[in-house]
Formats: structure tokens, C-alpha cells, sequence
């Protein structure tokens, strides 16, 4: 229970590194599951999700070494799993409850073992994120499925079925979901609806280089013939295209000048483009982007979140926080998550001038300044917002439950230190 602490009113100057994707390192991490053959994935970034799927990991009997190395300029690590034959196929509700993309061990342990039990995940608290698209799919492959004690219960008699699979939503989770289970499942599955983030394309990388027969990356459509066997790999994954459109708006927001090192830019694509629209200068580099917005008068701009290649979910709250020092008025509209606005309230204890509109809507009006205060995280991304707010807020603001911080950002006072922000953690004694 940190709390971070934050002085406002510094522009930001200088260079921050972008870590590994934590998006694509849970699924790619629980892909090592699929083969009883080492796999090493490298640029795994240090962070308290990783912690806590090892933790899974090393239940289901895993073995695991991990290495810290330089790469690209910044330290990170390298890890390798070796799962020869696990030793349990549970994965129990005190793993499952601190992180959802626990429920990455699904596919692959039920595909390869043919029997999972998984608890009923958890996670940020940004609404019903129901695991009902995995389920009906599995069970369209052939897997029999019960919901037992808060748990669910999932057997198949000899190997998934090919199947042909329409999802009703694009499922990220669901499509990596389906993707590692059919990789060995018996015949072909295609995916209607797939989700065509980046993330899951770098799964795909992995899992072909694994020996799967996968067809149809970044797009909706995906095909996978199963095989009988996969083998290790090294695979390298992306870097963080929601850390790096995090530090883009901490630019804007301070009016500062700060290179994105390492950044996929290629992947922010309608961020950046909403970014250059409120003033903000937009460069491309060798290595990622610069965002420039030094002597500049931001004006809001409307956001509308979708699936990628649209407006990313996980930067809605970053780019709320942008609007409420910019001019004029603009329409934040969440159309992924039914209660991803929980950190308006911490934002009006600042000072924001916001009104939300039933569960999906909220107009947003920019003012003069924010004036500091306590507040409290309450998902992942909702925290970076604070810190954001913070950061231009008169006076001091303290943070509180940053934990949600430690789950997706690295190094997170480091990197802002090393860019100008006056931040600080508070450690609270256990």
C-alpha cells in the first residue's frame, strides 16, 4: 500500500526508455506451456503481473531462470521456462484473484494435458469482463466444461477438435486464448472476430516459431492447423505501446519535450494522431517519437475508444487527464468497458471539470489548473492518470494504492525522475 507523492508545475525534458510489452509477455509466458522443451523469452520487463504468473508457474511446476541483461539501452530480462511434465493443473484462486491474465494457463494446459481447474479470475475493476467467449469455444472444440466452486473445470477425451469459432466480441483475451489451445488441437480452427492487436500478432510469431501453423495475423480472421508437437524457442517480444502513449501525454500534459525511446510508434497510430490534433508536435526518430509541446496551447480533442486498430482502451484515462488542462470541451466515450471512468471522481477532488453521461460518456471542459490533493488508484491505467494530473496539479498529491502501478509500469519514479518530475514513493510498512 505505497503512495506515491508528486510536486506539479515542471515540464518534462528528456529521454525515457519503453520497456517490453506486458501485454504480449503474460500470453507468450503461458505459451511456454504448450511444450515440455525450454522456452526463452527475452525484453520480459520487471513487473508485479510477471511476479505473479511465475508465482502460477512455479505451482503448476515450471521451472524457471531468470537472467537481467542490457538491451536497448535500458536493463531487462530474460527469462526461460521449462515445464517437462507439471506437477499440478490447478490453478488456485490465491494466484488467479491478483492477476486475470492468469487465466492465460487455460488454453494451453487443457490443449496439452487435457484437463484444467481455473479459478474464477480477477483483476482491475473496470467492469464484467465474463469469460464466456473462451468457454463456448473450448466446448465447440470438444472440451467439457463445468463451473465448480468458483472454479472452472475443463476436460477433453483424447485432443481438441478443429472448429470453426465466431466471437461475438474481439476477445483479446479469448483470441489468445483460442489460438493456444488449437495450436495442437486435432484439424483446423478458424477464429471469426479475432482481436488484431499487436500483442496477439507477437503470439502468433512465437507460436509459429514453436512449430504452429497459424495464418491470417492482423486480421480478424484467423486460421490454425494443429500439430502434434511444439519444440522451445527464443523469441524477443515488443515493446509497450500503452507505456509508451503513457509518456506521451506526460509530455503534452507538462508541456515539456520528451523522446520515446524504443517506442512502436506503428501501433499508436490514432493516439498520436489525436495527440498532434491538440497542438502537440509529433516526431518520428530512428527508435520510436518525440513529443514536443513546449509553448503550445492544447486543445481538447474527442475520444473514442475502440478495438485496435482504434482508439486503445488502455489509454483513455491518460488522455482524460490531458483534456482537463486543455481548451475548450471534448467527448471521452468508452465503448470497451462499462465502468472505465472510476477515476473521474479522483480527477474532480483535483479540480477537473468533467460530466459523465450514464456508463459510456463523459464531457470533459478543460480548466486553467489542477490544484493538488490525496487521491486514491483504482485500476491499472486509471493510476497513471493521477500520477499525470499530479504532475501539472499546484501543490503536492499524494497517491494512494499504487500497487495497481507495480503491475504495469516500470520503474515508473525512476523514469519520471530522469525526466524532471518531482516523484517520490512513500513506503508503508507491512
Amino acid at each position: 500500500m505505497d503512495k506515491i507523492k508528486i510536486i506539479g508545475g515542471k515540464p518534462l525534458f528528456g529521454k525515457v526508455y519503453i520497456s517490453g510489452a506486458k501485454n504480449t509477455a503474460l500470453p507468450i509466458i503461458c505459451a511456454s506451456l504448450l511444450t515440455d522443451e525450454p522456452v526463452t523469452i527475452q525484453n520480459i520487463p520487471f513487473l508485479s503481473d510477471i511476479k505473479s504468473l511465475n508465482a502460477l508457474l512455479l505451482q503448476i511446476g515450471t521451472n524457471i531462470e531468470e537472467k537481467a541483461e542490457e538491451r536497448n539501452g535500458h536493463l531487462t530480462q530474460t527469462i526461460t521456462y521449462h515445464t517437462p511434465q507439471p506437477t499440478s493443473l490447478v490453478a488456485p484462486y490465491d494466484y488467479v484473484r491478483k492477476m486475470r491474465a492468469s487465466y492465460y494457463v487455460l488454453g494451453p494446459l487443457l490443449t496439452k494435458y487435457g484437463h484444467v481447474e481455473l479459478s474464477l479470475p480477477g483483476g482491475c475493476a473496470i467492469g464484467a469482463r465474463p469469460m464466456d467467449i473462451h468457454l463456448s469455444s473450448l466446448e465447440q472444440m470438444g472440451a467439457k466444461i463445468e463451473i465448480k466452486n468458483g472454479y472452472v473445470v475443463a476436460d477433453i477425451d483424447g485432443r481438441l477438435k478443429g472448429a470453426h469459432v465466431a466471437f461475438h466480441s474481439a476477445s483479446v483475451g479469448a483470441t489468445c486464448n483460442i489460438l493456444m489451445a488449437a495450436a495442437l488441437a486435432e484439424g483446423t480452427t478458424v477464429i471469426e472476430n479475432a482481436a488484431k492487436e499487436p500483442e496477439i500478432a507477437d503470439l502468433i510469431d512465437v507460436l509459429n516459431k514453436m512449430g504452429a501453423q497459424i495464418e491470417g495475423a492482423n486480421t480478424s480472421t484467423l486460421t490454425i492447423h494443429g500439430v502434434e508437437k511444439l519444440h522451445g524457442v527464443t523469441h524477443e517480444i515488443i515493446n509497450d505501446r500503452i507505456e509508451a502513449g503513457s509518456y506521451a501525454v506526460a509530455a503534452a500534459i507538462t508541456h515539456g519535450r520528451v523522446e520515446l525511446v524504443n517506442a512502436p510508434a506503428q501501433y499508436l497510430q490514432t493516439p498520436l494522431d489525436i495527440l498532434r490534433k491538440t497542438g502537440a508536435k509529433v516526431e518520428m526518430t530512428d527508435t520510436g517519437f518525440i513529443v514536443d509541446a513546449q509553448n503550445v496551447k492544447l486543445v481538447g480533442q474527442d475520444v473514442f475508444t475502440d478495438y485496435y486498430p482504434g482508439f486503445p482502451t488502455d489509454l483513455q484515462a491518460q488522455f482524460m487527464a490531458l483534456m482537463c488542462v486543455s481548451e475548450g470541451a471534448a467527448m471521452i466515450t468508452e465503448s470497451i468497458w462499462e465502468n472505465r471512468f472510476m477515476h473521474v471522481p479522483e480527477l474532480m477532488r483535483m479540480g477537473a471539470n468533467i460530466n459523465v453521461h450514464g456508463h459510456a460518456s463523459a464531457i470533459v471542459r478543460g480548466v486553467e489548473k489542477l490544484s493538488a490533493a490525496p487521491v486514491m488508484s483504482t485500476d491499472l491505467r486509471a493510476s497513471f492518470a493521477l500520477i499525470l494530473a499530479g504532475l501539472v496539479a499546484e501543490g503536492e498529491t499524494i497517491v494512494n494504492r499504487v500497487y495497481h502501478l507495480d503491475r504495469g509500469y516500470e520503474h515508473l519514479e525512476e523514469k519520471f525522475k530522469a525526466i524532471g518530475a518531482d516523484i517520490e514513493r512513500i513506503k508503508i510498512p507491512d
